[in-house]
């Protein structure tokens, strides 16, 4: 494709503040030249591209190549992305995998090294990444940075493991991505004082602005299940050096209807400066990750966008190194067909296996939030038959189980409030961190159907109830994770998926998102593993029954 041309439109000096009409000239997919244009006085705009800070390409279901073609749609040209979704799965060939793929797609990936596989000792993963082996990635020059320190309890308690990987990215020149919810005051600056760069976990102005106040920058986050501008945008407008935006997990639905452009617009309806919400969303990840991604300036690489203007920021067209990738709705990057690998020890569960001994009057519960990775504890009295804890839809009260997939075990089991099921039940393989089995329904029998259906396929999205004669699954053979079709596709499959799970009483904004969300132990308060229940707050496994 060509790489050499010239074009004239409305050009965005972010920098400035301003805008005036000027011809771009491309040569080798770089600017040579930026001349002025007097004659041209209205029409489109051009600006930089649109980086995602933080994101986790593999919780969109779909491999990079496929995330690619859908998100330049929407003026993404790059992402900063940590994999470590995959290398909870298959370790450091996990990263290897997603470092090819991407490589046969324009758009400028720049990947992180996993810096917590497994996130905690209080899970089963498919894999362990150690010192060395972030060491080695970290001397891949296709590694940029050392992804989200997950075990900040570790940092605060001087961890040989964790110091030593902080210190592995300090001796090589690469920021340190940060991820520690709800961590204030003293904490919260020791944490960043050991070289800690960004954090996309806050959920409040007052908790970004102590992280901000200690050397930290934000990530504000909107994703399918965390969604934090509300509480955060206007931070876009005091400390447009030292924000950025990030969508973490987005689901494929999500993507189809838009990605960082979606932000932009949004803060700008807020009353946001348009030029500092730009500088989030163009500018400070490039200087805060030192990326080789254009800032529409001569002599850079040419990633700029067309925008049918300032307010809705429509994409027109989308240029990566200068060829041409998206235009009109439509991309031009061809699709190819991505391996599988996986780990999976696929096999069948019964319903009595799920069953919880009534030991006690009392349960732990987990409250589900809509919107939001944290969730809330209570003690409440049980619903016991026979001898068994059940679930009580009456209550909201719903059996939440972790079935580990790499080997045979006893299946964690809770209870949890918030996902409003009715009847029925819901299982996924997409569990953060180490992305076992989680599954939570209303009764055993539909919860082993779910998660069977799961086990079959060796990794997806089901749902199941024998009242309503419904047993679906969206497969993702790739590590459990990902799906081999079109953001199209997969979208549209996840999307019949989601409804049929509302159909079935559920009000989440976005249920498979929140209950891959409810095995993630490094976010408070309460959550659940495949070894069992787990304090967030105290960083322990604790019992079920009181």
């Amino acid at each position: 494709m060509d790489r050499n041309f010239s074009l004239t439109a409305n050009l965005v000096d972010i920098d400035g503040k301003q805008f005036q009409p000027a011809t771009l000239r491309i040569e080798n997919g770089r600017i040579r030249a930026i001349e002025p244009s007097p004659n041209q006085t209205s029409g489109s705009f051009i600006l930089p591209g649109f980086i995602d800070a933080h994101v986790h390409i593999e919780s969109s279901m779909l491999v990079p190549t496929e995330f690619a073609r859908e998100a330049v749609l929407h003026g993404t040209v790059a992402t900063v992305s940590d994999p470590h979704e995959i290398a909870n799965v298959l370790g450091v060939e996990g990263v290897q995998y997603m470092l090819k793929n991407a490589e046969q797609s324009p758009l400028k990936i720049f990947f992180g090294a996993p810096s917590c596989v497994p996130a905690t000792p209080f899970e089963t993963a498919g894999a362990e990444i150690n010192v060395a082996e972030v060491e080695a990635l970290l001397d891949d020059p296709r590694i940029g940075y050392l992804s989200e320190m997950m075990n900040y309890p570790g940092v605060l308690q001087d961890d040989p493991t964790c110091l030593a990987k902080l210190r592995a990215a300090h001796q090589r020149g690469k920021p340190i991505d940060g991820h520690a919810p709800g961590l204030r005051g003293d904490e919260a600056r020791r944490y960043i004082e050991a070289g800690i760069s960004t954090d996309h976990e806050c959920v409040s102005k007052e908790e970004a602005l102590e992280k901000l106040a200690a050397g930290c920058k934000i990530a504000i986050r909107e994703g399918s299940a965390a969604r934090n501008f509300d509480a955060l945008y206007t931070l876009l407008g005091e400390y447009p050096d030292n924000t950025m935006l990030c969508s973490d997990d987005l689901h494929p639905d999500k993507l189809l209807a838009g990605h960082i452009n979606l932000l932009v617009a949004k803060a700008v309806r807020r009353g946001i400066d348009v030029y500092d919400a730009l500088r989030a969303a163009c500018i400070t990840p490039i200087e805060h990750y030192q990326l080789e991604v254009g800032q529409l300036r001569v002599g850079d690489p040419a990633d700029f966008i067309e925008v049918d203007s300032l307010t809705r920021f429509k994409v027109l067209r989308t240029w990566i190194d200068g060829e041409l990738v998206a235009e009109q709705g439509q991309t031009t990057i061809p699709r190819t067909t991505p391996q599988v690998v996986n780990q999976f020890a696929s096999r069948e569960i019964s319903p009595e296996s799920l069953g919880v001994p009534a030991t006690g009057e009392q349960t732990q519960l987990i409250e589900a939030i809509d919107g939001q990775l944290i969730t809330g504890r209570k003690e409440i009295p049980a619903t016991v038959t026979n001898g068994y804890v059940r679930s009580d839809t009456k209550r909201d009260l719903l059996k939440l189980v972790v079935i580990n997939r790499y080997q045979t075990a006893t299946a964690g089991v809770a209870f949890v409030r918030g996902f409003g099921l009715h009847r029925g039940a819901i299982a996924s393989s997409v569990a953060h961190d180490s992305h076992n089995i989680v599954a939570v329904g209303a009764g055993d029998d539909d919860i082993a159907t779910a998660v069977n259906r799961v086990m079959r396929e060796r990794g997806g999205l089901s749902v199941a109830s024998q009242r309503d004669h419904l047993n679906k699954v969206l497969p993702l053979p790739i590590a459990g994770l990902m799906a081999t079709g079109t953001c199209r596709e997969v979208g549209t499959a996840y999307s019949n998926l989601e409804a049929q799970v509302k159909q079935l009483g559920s009000q989440l904004r976005a249920p498979y998102m929140t209950l891959a969300f409810m095995a993630l132990l490094v976010i408070p308060e309460l959550k659940l593993s495949d070894l069992g229940l787990f304090d967030g707050v105290r960083f322990e496994l604790i019992p079920l029954m009181a």
